[in-house]
């Protein structure tokens, strides 16, 4: 055996589960494979305008490691910067290996070992590590690529397309036309961030999207931190942020009319005399897709100063010089940016096998929100879909640590949960209704009607499973 665990990508989730092996099971023997060529995941690997959390930070960042910026909402940079701190406090960076993607996991049920093979993007070369447990951290969507529609007539534009993943950082776009083709995070942080270089840039949305405006710099959290030692004030701020997210979104669950008015309301004061309606009405309730904030209302800002225009329509057909709408109307265009959203890859695409079986990960279902049922010692890492991502990354690695602990001292090697419930119903993994969840439904594994099979998107009632409840379960199998 190589390894104890082999931690798969260096992103925010890899490196923060590094973090919790160092700190709280410092005897294990690790390696974390990442198929870049440098730590950050998404925040190293986008490079569009502005790309920015729109999470705080005391919430997005660790719950071990203080956020010492102003700013609540940080760009890549920051994020990036963070992450860099975390790694060389903690004495990360000696365990990764760079250039290694993952080409198949293979678990032989006789050694109790899994076998990782992968392979160097630039030199195909391949190679294999042993391990006894998987930390998946390679994150959810493709790398290669984002999603893109077939738009029609688009080899008739003369000029720049492209998305955002693969920002064109050739392109010059100062003084040019724009076109961001897009409703979500993407667009809304991109448009801003050219606005005052362009010389138009419109917005082009088949529907919109809840947006809402929230301050960078947080008053209440700069008092804590003034008051309290940097631990404490971390500690409060987050636990502060985190009943105000889940008071939120379970207000916009419970009161979907009264939240609406409210939200509607917020985006006419930013506004001012600028029209809502029919750009900023979703005819969805709140929560149903994934909110954008916009720090200090940049978006907004753009916006009433007349910097940037919003269009709702849908697209006809591409032209030389840039967009004919359903409706008739022509946008010019110089450059059109489709911000069209990601393609969901789980595993990073990467084959598992035990006993050198296929391993069908569809038919599964997801044990806690970081098991998948029948796969001995692999471990997921995935994020909330209505709070900060690394909330639940945190308190994954927080469970891992009791079960390595548990394996320990009963002197097991293995751990698979299994599905015992006989009425066992089937929900979708992610409960949004959300483009590029729909356009995946079908590589993914599914959740469960009932506990603790099913997600339930709460950070308290995770905290009391995955970090006080007992590890036995009827349902886990030790070996």
């Amino acid at each position: 055996m190589d390894y104890d665990i082999i931690i798969i990508g260096a992103g925010l989730s890899g490196i923060g589960a590094a973090c919790h092996l160092h700190r709280k099971n410092p005897e294990k023997k690790y390696k974390i494979l990442e198929a870049r060529e440098e730590i950050g995941g998404t925040w190293s690997l986008f490079k569009y305008p502005g790309i920015r959390s729109d999470s705080d930070m005391y919430t997005f960042g660790y719950s071990f490691k203080t956020w010492d910026d102003d700013k609540s909402f940080a760009d890549a940079p920051s994020i990036l910067k963070y992450l860099h701190e975390a790694s060389e406090e903690y004495k990360v960076k000696q365990h990764i290996e760079f250039h290694q993607k993952v080409v198949s996991y293979d678990f032989d049920t006789s050694s109790n070992l899994w076998t990782v093979k992968t392979m160097n993007p630039s030199s195909k070369k391949e190679s294999n590590f042993t391990c006894q447990f998987i930390f998946n951290c390679s994150g959810y969507y493709n790398y290669d690529t984002g999603y893109t529609p077939e738009f029609k007539g688009l080899e008739n534009f003369k000029g720049s397309f492209f998305h955002p993943q693969k920002w064109d950082k050739s392109v010059d776009y100062s003084n040019k036309k724009v076109v961001v083709i897009g409703s979500g995070a993407t667009a809304v942080t991109i448009v801003p961030a050219i606005a005052n270089q362009v010389k138009k840039v419109t917005m082009l949305q088949r529907s919109p999207t809840y947006i809402a405006a929230l301050p960078n710099k947080d008053k209440i959290a700069k008092f804590i931190k003034k008051v309290f030692p940097s631990k404490i004030a971390h500690t409060f701020v987050r636990t502060k942020n985190i009943l105000a997210d889940m008071l939120f979104y379970n207000l916009c669950r419970k009161y979907p009319e009264t939240m609406k008015k409210f939200i509607f309301k917020g985006i006419q004061k930013e506004l001012g005399d600028f029209e809502i309606e029919p750009h900023f009405t979703p005819n969805y309730k709140p929560w149903n897709q994934r909110f954008c904030l916009v720090p200090d209302g940049d978006f907004f800002k753009a916006i009433k100063k007349g910097k940037a225009f919003v269009e709702t329509d849908t697209i006809d057909t591409f032209i030389e010089n840039g967009i004919q709408l359903s409706s008739g109307k022509i946008l010019e265009a110089d450059i059109v940016i489709s911000a069209t959203g990601l393609q969901l890859l789980p595993f990073g695409g990467a084959k598992i096998k035990i006993d050198s079986v296929d391993f069908d990960i569809t038919q599964q279902f997801v044990y806690k929100g970081l098991m998948l049922s029948e796969l001995p010692n692999f471990f997921i890492f995935a994020g909330y879909t209505n709070a900060s991502w690394t909330l639940k990354s945190d308190l994954t690695s927080e469970y891992i640590s009791r079960v390595l602990k548990y394996l320990q001292k009963h002197n097991h090697k293995t751990i698979k949960a299994s599905v015992i419930e006989k009425n066992l119903g089937e929900l979708p993994l992610i409960n949004l209704d959300s483009g590029y969840i729909h356009r995946a439904k079908d590589i993914l594994p599914k959740q469960g009607d009932q506990f603790p099979w099913r997600l339930y998107q709460n950070y308290i009632l995770d905290y009391k499973v995955l970090r006080i409840n007992s590890i036995k379960d009827k349902r886990l199998q030790f070996r």
